[in-house]
């Protein structure tokens, strides 16, 4: 079993480095159930929904802090109360383990109530 994502930190990978393979993906995919893989195995997304246009941009501001300090930046479509959130590694062409990490690091600032 794999250390839970959310504790892990996004390392550097160097360009051209391979995507994850499909055993790999199958590996860290249960840590986030929520999270939907792209068809072609190249991306993760979830849609994240809000009360209000002011608790979406508070969900978008803390997601830039963890993308900062990871290091790895997510591609976001945002709307008065949803956020649309894609994780994948365009130095791979695919998935890394960072993309899991920050799933699950995107999942921890979801509010629970």
């Amino acid at each position: 079993m794999p250390d839970p994502l959310a504790t892990l930190k996004c390392q550097p990978i160097a360009r051209g480095a391979p995507a994850l393979d499909p055993a790999a993906i199958a590996q860290w995919l249960p840590q986030i159930p929520r999270w939907t893989l792209a068809a072609d195995h190249t991306a993760l997304q979830r849609e994240f929904r809000f009360r209000d246009f002011y608790a979406t941009m508070a969900f978008v501001n803390a997601l830039a802090w963890v993308a900062h300090q990871q290091d790895h930046h997510p591609d976001l479509q945002v709307g008065y109360n949803r956020c649309l959130v894609t994780w994948n590694t365009h130095a791979v062409g695919g998935l890394s383990r960072n993309d899991f990490i920050c799933a699950a690091r995107t999942d921890a600032l979801e509010p629970t109530a």
